[in-house]
């Protein structure tokens, strides 16, 4: 049987020793971890139900009868007076937003209305005279006298036909010019195409006083 000699005893002993005071160091390690991450919460985590009951306050008790749950909904409306400046306040706000609105402010617009390449397209289409924005009063003329005289049925239908082509044609064309305008101006825009063409020939075809936003310069001014 081999026995250890001495010099080994002494290095396996201290390697031991080594061991346990690394073994000691990182129990202690974690216990301080543990400790730190305890003292910075110092408390356990509520739970959701109780958290969401603080922040909401008492519940108060169902109403006994239909008189109490009608004073209830008559506290919670407040007083006539109350609701009155409310309302108020309300229909002053919507008619500062639809003003300024009406006004071009791009803040206030619609989001199909927003942006400079569209202030651009509607200034190009309100300084022309467009025909198609004849379309509605015209195809709405026509439909009455069709109503007051049945025999000229046939004459209204062609009318509107050949008013129908030349919309076409107009669309197209204003497509083109406000295409070839936006690039132009605004060359790193990808805002062109069907989609700039198509929202020319809906503000064209609309009535010159019931555009929204308001024109802001007058027929015949040069963009």
């Amino acid at each position: 049987m081999k026995l250890f000699r001495r010099g080994e005893s002494s290095t396996t002993d201290a390697a031991a020793d080594q061991t346990a005071v690394v073994d000691d160091s990182s129990a202690a390690g974690s216990t301080r971890t543990a400790v730190s991450a305890t003292a910075g919460k110092g408390r356990p985590t509520p739970k959701r139900r109780d958290a969401q009951g603080k922040r909401r306050g008492p519940v108060a008790p169902a109403p006994m009868t239909t008189k109490e749950a009608r004073a209830r909904r008559r506290a919670a409306r407040g007083s006539k007076e109350d609701r009155k400046a409310a309302s108020a306040e309300r229909k002053a706000a919507a008619a500062d937003r639809r003003t300024r609105m009406l006004a071009g402010e791009d803040k206030y617009l619609l989001p199909r209305d927003q942006g400079p390449v569209r202030a651009f397209v509607r200034d190009i289409v309100d300084a022309r005279r467009n025909l198609v924005g004849l379309f509605m009063p015209m195809a709405l003329v026509l439909i009455l006298s069709m109503f007051v005289a049945p025999a000229l049925q046939t004459i209204v239908t062609l009318a509107m036909l050949v008013m129908m082509a030349f919309m076409i044609i107009e669309g197209f064309v204003l497509g083109r010019i406000v295409n070839n305008r936006v690039r132009e101006r605004f060359p790193d825009s990808i805002d062109t195409g069907y989609k700039i063409g198509w929202y020319a020939f809906v503000r064209a075809s609309q009535i010159r006083k019931m555009r929204a936003p308001k024109p802001r310069i007058g027929p015949g001014t040069a963009v």
